[in-house]
């Protein structure tokens, strides 16, 4: 996919992934959900749901590391900054042929525009958090939370 297109898809996916409302058993409910699926295919992840800077949820499973801590918390400040998945960020930069690293003027060892940081985006009051994996290439911690926000969005809509 080239960059282009893969920056459409990721626009298309925060327009589309929204709540109606998130509240701490929201949050307890997808971070379950996320850890479920992380479970099952034996993924070495870390997963965080914050609402406002607050982590409401957090796990660590086997395979995974204190350094994935430290990617959830620097992928979330880059989603906190902008309002956008930290994979957007990282491939807005790319398209521009910029480097997020270079070019952003952000401290690195606080800020990483790699996938795996989502908005949570409430209709009519846009970024209140992030939900976040960390432990795989950029590209599936991304796969990982946008399939299971789509799952807990339809869930909730029936």
């Amino acid at each position: 996919m080239s960059d282009r297109l893969l920056l459409d898809e990721l626009e298309a996916q925060e327009a589309r992934l929204v709540l109606e409302s998130f509240d701490e058993t929201d949050a307890w409910q997808l971070g379950s959900a996320l850890r479920e699926a992380a479970l099952a295919q034996s993924l070495p992840v870390a997963i965080s749901v914050r609402r406002n800077g607050q982590r409401l949820f957090h796990t660590a499973l086997p395979g995974a590391s204190a350094d994935n801590d430290g990617w959830l918390d620097r992928k979330c400040a880059v989603v906190d900054r902008y309002g956008r998945s930290s994979l957007r960020v990282g491939e807005q930069f790319r398209v521009s042929g910029k480097t997020f690293e270079a070019d952003s003027r952000l401290d690195p060892t606080r800020y990483a525009a790699h996938g795996g940081a989502f908005p949570l985006i409430v209709r009519g009051t846009g970024c209140i958090g992030t939900v976040a994996v960390s432990g795989l290439p950029q590209r599936d911690d991304h796969r990982l939370v946008v399939e299971t926000l789509e799952a807990f969005i339809a869930a909730r809509a029936h």
